[in-house]
């Protein structure tokens, strides 16, 4: 079984951003497909995401920390640029999707 958070204590979704995070990046997070922080902003959620899992945050960021031109990210379901970006303010209960980008023939 896949875990889903990366954390043994109870998490709650009342104080919480949950964080979906994509298959082909969960190696970066000890197989999490959930992750979860508490964060004011979107911005602030990247840091936090630096500081736990920084291989994850180097996927999704470069070193300027402008997110990859192939990852998008979504709060609920408006990706962040219909919204104000990485300035973009997050609730207790947001969840921000990680997509990244498939290509293949």
């Amino acid at each position: 079984m896949t875990p889903r958070l990366t954390t043994a204590e109870p998490v709650d979704r009342t104080t919480t951003i949950t964080v979906h995070v994509p298959a082909p990046l969960r190696t970066y997070c000890a197989g999490a497909s959930e992750l979860a922080f508490p964060a004011t902003g979107l911005r602030a959620l990247l840091e936090e995401l630096e500081r736990r899992h920084p291989a994850l945050h180097r996927s999704i960021c470069d070193e300027t920390g402008t997110v990859r031109r192939h990852v998008n990210l979504f709060v609920n379901t408006s990706h962040m640029r219909d919204r104000n970006g990485l300035d973009t303010p997050l609730a207790p209960g947001d969840v921000v999707t990680i997509m990244t980008a498939v290509s293949g023939g």
